[in-house]
Order: C-alpha cells, then structure tokens, then sequence
C-alpha cells in the first residue's frame, strides 16, 4: 500500500509542476531562475525528497529570444518517500507520442 501511496504522490507532484509552470516567460536569462523555482515549490509538497528539474533552451527560437514554456522544454524528476517506500518518477517529452510523458523509474 505504502508504493501505491507513493506513487500516487509522484504522479501528483508531476501534475502539479506541468499544469502550474507551463506558459511561463522563459528566455535563456531566466532559465536557471525558473528551474529553481519549479524546484523550491515542488519541495514544498509533502513526502517529496528530491526534484530535478531541466529546461531545454535550444526551443527558444525567435528573435526576441523569449517565449512561453512549453511542454517539449520540460524535464522534471522527483523521487518521493511515503511510510519507508520510495518512488521515482519522471516527466518528459516523447518525440514518438508527441506527448508530455509522466512516468515511474
């Protein structure tokens, strides 16, 4: 039960950092700011242990160097601890789904 519960957290953690940071101005000055601060709130969230979280800047192509971010620029693991059972999750982009992934490791 304690996995599941776990797990449960995981995924909710995931959801939680997509649905709240997607559509946040990003340009290749502020990245590492809006990494850490997708980070810092994350850790927050009851039971979390570890979160990492990447911002592929390579997408930011415009002249103006500045754009919204978007699912294919995220990357975000956290590891999260629930009664001594520990789960690994992950959300990413899949080229072949063309979809925002959000997995158990």
């Amino acid at each position: 039960m304690q996995v599941e519960r776990a797990a449960f957290e995981a995924g909710i953690k995931l959801g939680a950092l997509f649905h709240q940071f997607i559509g946040a101005p990003i340009s290749e000055k502020n990245v590492e700011i809006l990494e850490k601060a997708i980070e810092s709130c994350v850790r927050l969230q009851p039971y979390v242990k570890d979160v990492k979280i990447k911002i592929d800047c390579s997408k930011i192509k415009n002249a103006f160097g500045y754009t919204s971010l978007s699912p294919e620029m995220l990357y975000a693991y956290v590891e999260v601890e629930f009664e001594g059972a520990v789960v690994r999750a992950q959300l990413r982009w899949d080229e072949k789904l063309n979809y925002p992934l959000m997995e158990l490791l």
